[in-house]
């Protein structure tokens, strides 16, 4: 029978990879720096988790995620909500944790497509709440049309804040711009 975990010792090679992945790219992180870090030995890490990619997770479900709280006020321009998101989503990724963050979900989905698929919900959870709210709004307004689907909006807003992510490269302006005409001709109300 495994010895059960030591809250304390948990909690330290909890801290110990967000520090890491804040100082380092996810690469660099090795389970052995991380036992150095959280004074634990390397077995206790692997008693407790399979690999990094697992501790990662862990410990970004324990603690915030990048992004997750960003916060965009509603106005009566749907188009001008849009490109604040985007700005919002995109200030963030000039930093190396978003980036590092970006591209250690991925590992994770690789890894451990279960948590991977946890992990990305979180994430997408706040991003789909407020798009549904919005695009309600704009339909109300008569400004978007009724049959438009919110979480495929999401989900496409997403994948390219996501992308952005994981090459390391803010969104510019232009491009921002380009996704929001696109999205807005595709759920604009016809006239």
């Amino acid at each position: 029978m495994p010895r059960p975990r030591s809250e304390k010792a948990r909690q330290a090679v909890m801290s110990a990879m967000r520090r890491a992945l804040a100082e380092d790219s996810y690469a660099a992180v090795t389970i052995e720096g991380l036992a150095t870090e959280a004074g634990v030995s390397k077995q206790t890490i692997y008693r407790w988790w399979p690999s990094k990619a697992a501790v990662l997770g862990e410990a970004l479900l324990e603690g915030e995620l990048p992004g997750s709280d960003a916060v965009v006020p509603t106005t009566d321009d749907l188009a001008a909500d849009l490109r604040a998101w985007f700005a919002g989503v995109s200030a963030g990724q000039g930093d190396m944790v978003g980036i590092e963050v970006a591209r250690a979900l991925i590992a994770v989905t690789a890894t451990d497509p279960e948590l991977g698929l946890v992990l990305n919900e979180r994430l997408a959870a706040p991003i789909r709440e407020w798009v549904k709210t919005r695009l309600r709004q704009a339909v109300a307004d008569g400004d978007v049309r009724e049959d438009v689907d919110a979480d495929v909006v999401a989900d496409h807003f997403i994948a390219t804040a996501s992308y952005a992510a994981l090459l390391g490269q803010p969104l510019s302006e232009q491009r921002v711009d380009a996704v929001v005409q696109m999205v807005m001709r595709g759920i604009g109300a016809r006239d």
